[in-house]
């Protein structure tokens, strides 16, 4: 059973509580993603490029109507430490947080942590003078 139809098979909230063992071909990039090794007994994003669909509403539900790629676009760090992928959908620009799983990517991870290093919304150059108006000497 592929993982779409889901809501129709079961009651609403029953992957809340019950793990997920179905496997699925991700419909980004083509890895094909098994249960094992997540770390939980929920997969909702592919380990190589993190990528998922949009599916739920509230965690589990499959109550989304959507079905559009999310798009991972920002990591962030929940309250102990764990890391978490903030996904976009492609289509209709819904945000979700998503739980990083033991078998992701770690390079993919990190190059969606740097991204807002790499592209500042400021030129470079302004740096220095932007730490002389501060009174910094940081970054001489």
């Amino acid at each position: 059973m592929n993982r779409e139809n889901k809501r129709k098979t079961f009651q609403k909230g029953y992957y809340k509580t019950h793990p997920c063992g179905d496997a699925f071909t991700c419909k980004a990039c083509g890895w094909p993603v098994g249960p094992e090794g997540a770390g939980s007994g929920h997969r909702n994003h592919c380990p190589n490029c993190l990528t998922s669909l949009h599916l739920d509403i509230e965690p589990g539900d499959r109550a989304a109507d959507c079905g559009g790629l999310m798009e991972p676009v920002a990591v962030w760090v929940r309250k102990g430490g764990e890391w978490a992928v903030i996904h976009r959908c492609k289509r209709c620009g819904a945000l979700s947080s998503n739980r990083v799983a033991a078998d992701d990517n770690p390079m993919k991870l990190l190059s969606i942590a740097a991204r807002p290093m790499a592209a500042p919304p400021f030129p470079i150059e302004h740096l220095h003078k932007l730490a002389g108006l501060a009174g910094s000497e940081i970054l001489e």
